[in-house]
């Protein structure tokens, strides 16, 4: 990132808020379920799954908790109703890890339960360094108990082929992500290159083992890599998925499409809607700078 970018970047938390509203509709469904489901039937159209994430994290109250897995519950609900390609993700700390490991389980149980009896897929998303064995062990016994559960692995940590061991020896739906949580260079590569090269080791070892994967990136070389892999691993479409954020590279989404691969898009929605894409315009400082643009009246503003 340049010098200039890390200024915008740094500028975000003065951004006008009703301005990041306005580059939130681009990457959040909205703030009601049935917005959700309106984006993932928009999706089904173009030949895309879904994975439903309801936004919240890191609550501290258990009271925060029981409303994160009761609409969960109802994501999975409203899921067997429709009919659609598309299942949910759970960010621990938001049914209650950073207060309780146990309140936690009791809460993901719930919400496993639940989806098990509706043949509804609960993906545990992966969340910063301070949970990543948690997530791994609450993901691993909840698989042994309902069968429908997958985890995430982030290519960026140091651990990440150690971990995907388990994982593989539970037959564990793994997504791959690069990763997006600041952490000490002890916890985690930093060279975009060294992340791109775990990224493929990962995915190589999980493929190879007969694991079905979950490739989330947008990054061209982590894209290319997967294909070669895909191609000289001779998989078929069905062992594995492409995985892409609402809102972003939408084009690279429709060329993967096209060529006939399984993808699946994130669809977030709720009211915590703010931190989300400030971490989104974070992560896209050309994006942010035409909002910073637009604040200071150097530039037209976003629509």
């Amino acid at each position: 990132m340049s010098l200039f970018d890390r200024l915008v970047v740094s500028s975000i938390p003065f951004i006008p808020r009703f301005l990041v509203h306005r580059v939130a509709r681009r990457y959040v469904a909205g703030e009601t379920l049935d917005d959700a489901i309106a984006t993932a039937r928009s999706l089904a159209a173009e030949g895309a799954m879904s994975t439903l994430d309801v936004l919240g994290e890191s609550v501290t109250h258990a009271g925060q908790t029981e409303s994160a897995r009761d609409e969960y519950l109802r994501v999975i609900d409203a899921l067997s109703e429709s009919g659609l390609p598309a299942n949910t993700s759970v960010k621990p700390t938001a049914v209650g890890l950073s207060i309780d490991p146990d309140l936690a389980r009791r809460n993901l149980s719930a919400i496993c339960r639940r989806a098990a009896g509706s043949g509804v897929f609960v993906r545990l998303d992966m969340e910063d360094s301070p949970y990543t064995e948690k997530t791994i062990r609450l993901a691993l016994d909840l698989k042994a108990e309902f069968g429908n559960v997958g985890v995430v692995l982030q290519a960026y940590l140091r651990r990440s082929l150690a971990d995907l061991d388990r994982l593989i020896e539970a037959r564990m739906n793994v997504r791959i992500c690069k990763g997006i949580y600041r952490e000490r260079r002890e916890i985690a590569w930093k060279d975009h290159d060294v992340i791109v090269r775990n990224f493929a080791a990962l995915l190589d070892k999980h493929l190879a083992a007969g694991c079905y994967a979950a490739i989330a990136t947008h990054d061209e070389a982590c894209v290319q890599n997967a294909l070669a892999t895909i191609d000289r691993l001779k998989l078929p479409k069905s062992a594995y998925e492409f995985q892409m954020l609402l809102g972003v590279d939408p084009l690279l989404r429709k060329i993967l499409l096209e060529s006939g691969h399984r993808l699946r898009v994130y669809v977030p929605y709720g009211r915590d809607w703010y931190a989300y894409s400030t971490r989104r315009l974070k992560e896209n400082p050309s994006i942010a700078r035409h909002i910073v643009n637009a604040t200071l009246g150097l530039g037209p503003k976003t629509t």
